[in-house]
């Protein structure tokens, strides 16, 4: 089947335009990323109906199988499954209740049981997808606890799981970054820095990741919920907090019911375990990359090369095997194993529904090469040099928005912006680069059709749509805090001019936060939710 292109037309950005929009307006997400599908399969076939069905018949049975197994997409659902399953076996034992007791008598506040999420954040770095979910499955019996919200748990998650990632050389996104940064100063004869070195000096300079997570530590340590955030908010410390999984209150099922002898240890031995066999699989399957390209071992080589979608199901069937030996002593019969297994599954499959339709998007957008269109409105702009961090910036953040990939916009945007660079003023290089970092993970955060955005509600037990609409005004303040940056830093060629106008605009957006909140972090904001 012969497809038409849409590589030099506005109507690629259609499919996009019609899931996120209907999304937001209807709040239903497979029904608008059904759209966006259907959108994008008419356009691409000259709207024959037989072909756009043949074609996503072709899309969804891609999602499992393109010449063989498609490993990374079904093995992210098999993680998926994998934590579905451990999550509710430690919920069984009455291992998240027992921690919840644990933490409530040394994280007594609000403010602190959200510091601790952040924390979390921040050390679990190694992955975006892993920090998503496994931060929320520790965090959600603490802040169920203290009364804050799924929909505040899901944006401390994920506006610290990317712009952790994305700063952090030891990571599979700064690996697979500095792989793009390395072909781009080769392409381009720049000898006197290396590609991690240029990593690091790029640190500062994306300023959205930077401010993004100044931001979410501020909202945590002052309490900041603007925008949508303070209804849920409200609703939490009234003590409505609802699993967006099941549907119903926090919690084991009352067909599954709970141990009576739950520990800490049933939580925590469980996921330490699955945190040190992910990051030691992913260390060891990069090292197995490099041994047979017959290359030295190094843990930044090994990140280089680590398989991730491997590393993560080798990592959740450790996690998995060490849950299960610990759950022999809480005496469970072969039917309460089946059925516990089966919930856990059942509880990850509005995510999987999702990711699937999502992926199948993703395929829908490419072909319509939306991302190509955008690129092209840059790349053949004559634009001043001065200008061109801030439109970079933008135009990486429409991308990610419209395509839903921020890892899709750093290997599409990354080379457009260095050729750029060199042939407008070289001394841009690194500030131009690191705006298209800023802007994929800006238009990450603000899309409902990411995965990681998913993830992340996921994670939270957070109504998917619920996450980006409260997300929104925080993701919002940063860029226009990150676009006032790299202005003055094009136009003062000053990466130092352009990092402190941003902390000055910063400052400013946290006192707008302060006053817009509304709340004060006081001892009887604390509510604890009764279970």
């Amino acid at each position: 089947m012969d497809l038409l292109s849409f590589s030099h037309s506005p109507l690629s950005l259609a499919a996009p335009v019609v899931a996120i929009l209907l999304a937001i307006v209807t709040r239903k997400v497979l029904l608008s990323l059904g759209a966006g599908i259907l959108t994008g399969a008419l356009l691409l076939t000259g709207y024959s109906p037989l072909d756009s069905l043949t074609y996503i018949g072709k899309s969804f049975i891609g999602v499992f199988w393109d010449e063989g197994v498609n490993v990374d997409s079904v093995f992210i659902l098999l993680f998926l499954m994998l934590l579905g399953v451990i999550t509710t076996l430690i919920d069984i034992s009455g291992g998240a209740r027992a921690f919840g007791d644990w933490a409530r008598e040394r994280v007594k506040t609000r403010q602190g049981s959200q510091l601790l999420t952040v924390l979390l954040g921040v050390i679990i770095f190694i992955d975006d997808y892993f920090n998503s979910l496994a931060v929320g499955n520790i965090s959600r019996p603490l802040t169920d606890r203290h009364g804050v919200s799924r929909a505040k748990l899901s944006y401390l998650i994920d506006s610290t799981a990317a712009p952790v990632c994305v700063i952090t050389p030891v990571s599979s996104w700064g690996a697979y970054i500095i792989a793009l940064i390395g072909t781009i100063l080769a392409t381009h004869e720049i000898t006197d820095i290396s590609a991690i070195s240029a990593f690091v000096a790029m640190v500062p300079m994306n300023l959205y990741a930077v401010f993004a997570l100044a931001l979410v530590i501020c909202s945590a340590w002052m309490d900041l919920n603007v925008g949508p955030m303070r209804t849920h908010e409200r609703r939490a410390r009234a003590g409505e907090l609802y699993d967006a999984r099941k549907g119903t209150p926090p919690g084991a099922s009352a067909e599954l019911g709970r141990s009576s002898k739950g520990t800490v240890s049933d939580l925590v031995i469980p996921v330490v375990t699955l945190v040190i066999a992910t990051t030691a699989s992913l260390i060891a399957t990069g090292g197995v990359a490099l041994s047979e390209a017959g290359e030295a071992f190094s843990v930044l080589g090994a990140f280089e090369n680590t398989d991730v979608v491997h590393s993560l199901v080798y990592g959740g069937l450790i996690g998995l095997a060490v849950t299960m030996v610990r759950m022999i002593r809480h005496d469970l019969d072969g039917p309460a194993w089946s059925k516990a297994i089966i919930e856990g599954v059942r509880s990850m499959l509005p995510a999987i529904y999702i990711l699937v339709f999502a992926w199948m998007l993703v395929d829908v957008i490419s072909s319509l090469e939306t991302g190509r269109y955008l690129a092209g409105l840059v790349s053949s702009s004559s634009l001043e040099p001065s200008y061109l961090p801030m439109i970079l910036f933008l135009v990486s953040g429409a991308m990610a928005f419209a395509t839903g990939t921020s890892w899709g916009t750093f290997g599409i945007m990354l080379p457009i912006a260095g050729d750029m660079a060199a042939a407008a003023e070289i001394s841009m290089m690194l500030p131009m680069l690191a705006s298209v970092l800023a802007g994929a993970v800006f238009g990450d955060h603000c899309s409902p059709i990411s995965d990681t955005t998913i993830l992340s509600s996921t994670g939270a037990s957070c109504h998917h749509i619920d996450h980006v609409t409260t997300q929104l005004p925080y993701a919002l303040g940063v860029a226009v805090v990150a676009m006032s940056g790299y202005l003055v830093m094009g136009m003062a060629d000053s990466a130092a001019a352009g990092f402190t106008t941003a902390l000055v605009v910063f400052g400013l957006l946290l006192m707008l936060f302060r006053k817009l909140s509304g709340y004060s972090n006081t001892p009887e904001d604390t509510v604890l939710v009764k279970e």
